[in-house]
Order: structure tokens, then sequence, then C-alpha cells
């Protein structure tokens, strides 16, 4: 089984906080707010979409 996201959920999924588009890191598996700086992990192909379980962006990182 594959421990990527499905293709068709990453194109439903917005963050929880403000409904923005989230960008897929396959190599950090984590999905990525860039408005808010959050990155929420994903666990064996699912998503943790929980504010308190996401990872704040430090400000030098590069959100692509």
């Amino acid at each position: 089984m594959s421990s990527g996201v499905d293709p068709r959920l990453l194109e439903i999924l917005v963050c929880p906080l403000c409904k923005g588009k989230l960008v897929y890191r396959k190599d950090a598996a984590e999905l990525v707010c860039r408005a808010d700086r959050l990155g929420y992990p994903v666990m064996d192909g699912i998503p943790v979409m929980l504010e308190e379980e996401a990872r704040k962006l430090p400000p030098e990182e590069e959100v692509a």
C-alpha cells in the first residue's frame, strides 16, 4: 500500500483554520498551509487535520 495521499482527497482538503488551499509535501509527509504557516502531518497516508497536531513553520523555512 502506498503511503501517499489519495489525489482526490488532496483536491478537496483545505486548512481547517482559514479554509485555504494546502500544499502536499510528499518528502516531509505533511500538508502545508501557506497562509497560516502550519504543516499538518500525514500518517500512513491519512492527513491529521488538527491544529494541535500541526507543526508551526519557522520564519526561515521556505513555503513552496
